[in-house]
C-alpha cells in the first residue's frame, strides 16, 4: 500500500483525520468518453480491474450487462496488493498493452509526475495512450449512452427517463454504505468508527425498505444504483463484517437486501465477474494495517445461489 508523490512510490497508509476518520481522496483523471475526440470505438479502450474491488466490480458488471465485452479489453491484476500497490501477474493477468509488472507504471506513463493513490477501474485510451478516467461512477456511466451502438439493445443501465432518481440513489447510498463500510474499517478512534458504523446500518436500515416494495432500488429495472449497491452487499456478510467490524448484523439478516444480493448475483452475466476468492484474499492479505498477519479466515460460507423470492415482483 502507498501512493505515488511526484512520480515516485512512497509506502504508506492512509492518513485519518483528527477524528480518526478515515478520508477518500478523490480520483484525478476525469476525462468522459463522448467529449471531444473521445469516441467509443470498438478496441479503442481498456480496463483495468480487480476481482476484489467493489468499485472496480462496478465497472466490470456494466461492461457485462451491456454486452461490451468485445468492444471492451479488460485485464486483472493480483488480488494481493502489496507495498508497491496493484500488480500484475501473481493470481491476476499480465499486462497486455504495456507489459508493466505494476500499475503504478501505467499511471506513470499517463502522468510521469502523478501524485496521488493507485486505484482500479482505471479506464485507458489505446489511442491517445493515457488514462481516461479513474472514478467508477463516472466509468459506469460512461460505458453508458456513449457506447449504445456497440452494447446489447435495451441493457442501458442510466435510462433517461429514471437518470435524475439513479443519480440521487448513488449520492444517498455512496457516504453512509460503499464508503461507509471502509470509514469504519479504517477508523483510528472509536467515536470515528462508531459514527461510521451506524451509518452503514441506518442506510441497510432504508433500503430493507424499499426493496420490500419492489425489486430494485429505483424501480422494477435494474440500474447503475442497483450495481452500486450491489458490489457493497456483496462484500458485506464475507469481508466487512468482520474484517471491518461492521457487525451489528449481517446482510442476511435483512431478507429483502439478501434476497436483492442473491437475485442480482445469479444473473448470467453478473456471476462471472464475482470472484470470492480473489475478495476475501484481497482484503486479509493485503490490508495489514487492520489484518497485519495476513491471516486469511476459513470461512464464512455463503450460499449466494440459494433460492430467492424477487420475483414476486415481476419478471427482470
Amino acid at each position: 500500500m502507498g501512493q505515488l508523490v511526484d512520480g515516485e512510490w512512497k509506502v504508506g497508509w492512509y492518513d485519518p483525520d483528527s477524528r480518526g476518520a478515515f478520508k477518500r481522496p478523490q480520483a484525478q483523471f476525469r476525462s468522459k468518453i463522448g467529449e471531444g475526440d473521445l469516441t467509443a470505438e470498438p478496441g479503442r479502450f481498456h480496463l483495468y480491474v480487480s476481482y476484489a474491488c467493489p468499485w472496480a466490480h462496478r465497472a466490470l458488471i456494466v461492461r457485462a450487462l451491456r454486452g461490451l465485452d468485445d468492444a471492451i479489453g479488460v485485464t486483472v491484476v493480483d488480488p494481493k496488493m502489496g507495498d508497491e500497490g496493484w500488480s500484475f501477474g501473481g493470481d491476476g493477468e499480465p499486462d497486455p498493452l504495456h507489459d508493466a509488472k505494476l500499475l503504478q507504471e501505467v499511471y506513470l506513463r499517463a502522468a510521469p509526475r502523478y501524485t496521488g493513490r493507485v486505484t482500479v477501474p482505471v479506464l485507458w485510451d489505446k489511442k491517445t495512450s493515457t488514462i481516461v478516467c479513474n472514478e467508477s461512477r463516472e466509468v459506469m456511466r460512461m460505458l453508458g449512452d456513449p457506447f449504445d451502438g456497440l452494447a446489447k439493445p435495451g441493457s442501458s443501465l442510466a435510462p433517461a427517463s429514471l437518470r435524475s432518481e439513479i443519480d440521487a440513489m448513488l449520492d444517498a447510498i455512496y457516504e453512509p454504505y460503499n464508503n461507509g463500510v471502509y470509514r469504519a474499517g479504517f477508523a483510528t478512534k472509536q467515536r470515528a468508527y462508531e459514527a461510521a458504523c451506524n451509518d452503514v446500518f441506518s442506510l441497510l436500515d432504508q433500503q430493507e425498505k424499499v426493496l420490500a416494495k419492489q425489486r430494485y432500488l429505483c424501480g422494477d429495472v435494474l440500474t447503475e444504483a442497483d450495481v452500486a449497491f450491489f458490489t457493497t452487499s456483496l462484500r458485506f456478510d464475507l469481508v466487512y463484517y468482520s474484517h471491518f467490524k461492521v457487525n451489528v448484523r449481517r446482510l442476511q439478516d435483512y431478507p429483502n437486501v439478501w434476497g436483492f444480493v442473491r437475485d442480482v448475483y445469479q444473473m448470467p452475466a453478473v456471476k462471472p465477474t464475482c470472484n470470492l476468492d480473489h475478495i476475501k484474499v484481497h482484503y486479509y492479505w493485503s490490508q495489514t494495517t487492520v489484518n497485519p498477519h495476513r491471516i486469511v479466515p476459513l470461512g464464512p460460507t455463503i450460499d449466494y445461489d440459494a433460492p430467492h423470492d424477487r420475483a414476486r415482483f415481476g419478471a427482470r
